[in-house]
């Protein structure tokens, strides 16, 4: 699997709607239907994707977006960014405060609803055990940037200069 089978696959779920979950679970099912070394390889292809992704100002972005962030929030956030194509994907982790283009961070500025798919992390997992009675061979585990590096995701002033849209769309309106 290259990587624009890896975001075709992805983008086709998409496309016919509902939840990241449910594209999640589309995807696992047209794996489900591929060899087995389709399915490791579509694996292979979103460990690189989130390897790449795992950046401090998309983390900050991911804290502003959801209120706060883990490593497994973070991973969570990542997999419904990837839920929302390669295109969204692939302009958040090169400039995080281009989310707040995306419909949904819109909505969930007013509603306050975590964005978030463990789901989308699973479907290879998932298409691979039906396809083979089996568990997916394990993978390395993901490298993880030092959290020294990371600057102070609370600090108001700091994520205004660094998501001035982002900020916009998630300060607290006067008197809250």
């Amino acid at each position: 699997m290259n990587t624009s089978e890896f975001w075709a696959l992805i983008g086709d779920a998409a496309r016919e709607g509902g939840t990241p979950d449910t594209a999640a679970e589309r995807i696992a099912a047209a794996l489900a239907k591929r060899d087995a070394d389709e399915i490791v390889g579509f694996e292979r292809h979103m460990r690189r994707v989130l390897d790449a992704s795992y950046k401090v100002d998309l983390f900050g972005a991911a804290y502003l977006v959801n209120g706060g962030c883990s490593d497994e929030g973070f991973d969570a956030f990542r997999g419904w960014l990837m839920a929302q194509g390669r295109e969204a994907f692939a302009r958040a982790v090169g400039q995080p405060d281009s989310l707040a283009e995306l419909p949904a961070v819109k909505r969930a500025a007013v509603t306050g609803e975590e964005l978030g798919s463990e789901r989308m992390l699973a479907v290879a997992a998932q298409a691979h055990r039906e396809a083979t009675g089996e568990d997916l061979p394990e993978e390395p585990a993901a490298k993880r940037p030092n959290t020294d590096d990371f600057w102070d995701f609370d600090d108001e002033d700091e994520v205004r200069r660094r998501f001035p849209r982002l900020a916009a769309l998630f300060s607290e309106a006067p008197g809250e």
